[in-house]
């Protein structure tokens, strides 16, 4: 075990689970987690009836001692939940693995499942009933100002972020293009043979400016899960197994959610750079060590900014590192190869998981060479979390 206090290389994931993408899956939240978690399982070589643990979001619907129960679990003895939407997605899998090596558990799925189509879709936006509770009464001083969706606060972030160090719009959609080029390729995506240009970017119409509508992840229906063990045994079941190298989660000074405005600057992600920080710690790394990575990419003013915490850019060069096109097909740091939230689907991060996992066992639609190790992150602008995944 690395010095420090995260069970590195102790943990792997042998198991992905996944069903179909869509907007309408036909079924209910609970049927999907279900499948998805079998399927893990099954790829995993693990009965259900050793599963012991499980981990998903606090926004999951799919109550963890059901889903067991419905998958043929026998004994659950660890189970936990993560605040903060898709701030949380690479949470689940550090709480599995501190699980793991602790003792608390054997075996665990992490999972989420969601109609986010089909059912209810976050980007729709609300103000919130009246209430005491602190959200509500917090989420109040927005609504009069129009500020009720995620789009919107974006918006402010990436406004501010364009006239402080020069980006504009078509940098923010060079990243969407970049993903739809991937998601063109992976049969998965819903932009599946439909790549686009730096034209129908711009023409594509506002959802709150200046965020255009390709600026913005897709709502979806689907499930994914994950099977993790320890790494000891995962040598067993599987000749490829992905090794939880570092995990970490991470809230800075000042803030709420998706609407720090009140910091001195909203330009940065300092949250994110406090999850780099502790990652590179952990795993002995830096930003030269990967060739490729999966960012979060709910909305692509976000991915920018994330390049520069995380130190694949200085702070304000973000433009011109997708200028130069270093994170799309071919560049020095291809990010999102399955065309990630905007092209591919938008599972609250965990099928940018699975994609890592892919990336590493070398069974990627649009496998990257070389690689040996990925770096992924959660939900960015909230309380947020990240990855480095690697060989054995």
């Amino acid at each position: 075990m690395m010095s420090g206090k995260f069970p590195s290389r102790d943990v792997s994931i042998v198991g992905i689970g996944m069903t179909e993408f869509s907007k309408d899956s036909g079924r209910t939240e609970m049927r999907l987690a279900v499948e998805a978690c079998l399927a893990a399982l099954e790829d995993a070589g693990i009965e259900p009836a050793e599963v012991d643990g499980m981990s998903t979001y606090t926004m999951d619907n799919n109550p963890e001692s059901d889903v067991h129960r419905f998958i043929g679990g026998k004994n659950l003895t660890f189970f936990s939940r993560i605040d903060y939407g898709g701030g949380g997605a690479c949470a689940p899998i550090m709480q599995a693995a501190m699980a793991i090596a602790s003792g608390a558990a054997n075996v665990v799925i992490c999972y989420r499942a969601m109609n986010e189509r089909s059912w209810y879709r976050f980007g729709s936006g609300a103000n919130p009933p009246p209430s005491p509770t602190f959200l509500p009464t917090h989420y109040s001083w927005y609504g009069p100002s129009g500020l009720n969706t995620n789009a919107g606060h974006v918006g402010m972030v990436a406004q501010r972020y364009m006239h402080a160090t020069g980006a504009t719009s078509e940098d923010f959609g060079r990243i969407s293009v970049a993903a739809l080029d991937f998601a063109a390729t992976n049969p998965a995506a819903f932009f599946y043979r439909q790549p686009i240009t730096l034209e129908d970017h711009q023409r594509s119409r506002f959802i709150a400016e200046p965020l255009h509508l390709l600026d913005c992840c897709q709502e979806s229906d689907g499930a994914v899960a994950f099977a993790l063990t320890s790494t000891e045994r995962a040598r067993k079941l599987r000749p490829d197994p992905v090794t939880v190298i570092a995990a970490a989660q991470g809230s800075a000074e000042g803030q709420h959610r998706m609407t720090s405005f009140y910091r001195d600057s909203i330009t940065g992600l300092p949250e994110m750079g406090l999850v780099a920080r502790q990652l590179y710690a952990q795993s002995g790394m830096g930003p030269d060590d990967f060739k490729s990575a999966i960012l979060y990419d709910h909305f692509t003013p976000y991915v920018l900014i994330q390049l520069e915490e995380f130190g694949f850019c200085s702070r304000g060069e973000a433009k011109e590192f997708v200028r130069a096109g270093d994170h799309a097909p071919g560049g020095r740091l291809p990010i999102n190869p399955n065309g990630g939230q905007l092209g591919e689907a938008y599972i609250h991060g965990m099928n940018g998981i699975a994609e890592a996992v892919r990336q590493i066992r070398g069974t990627s639609v649009n496998q990257m060479a070389g690689i040996d190790h990925m770096l992924v992150s959660a939900g960015s602008g909230l309380p947020t979390s990240g990855l480095i995944l690697g060989k054995d």
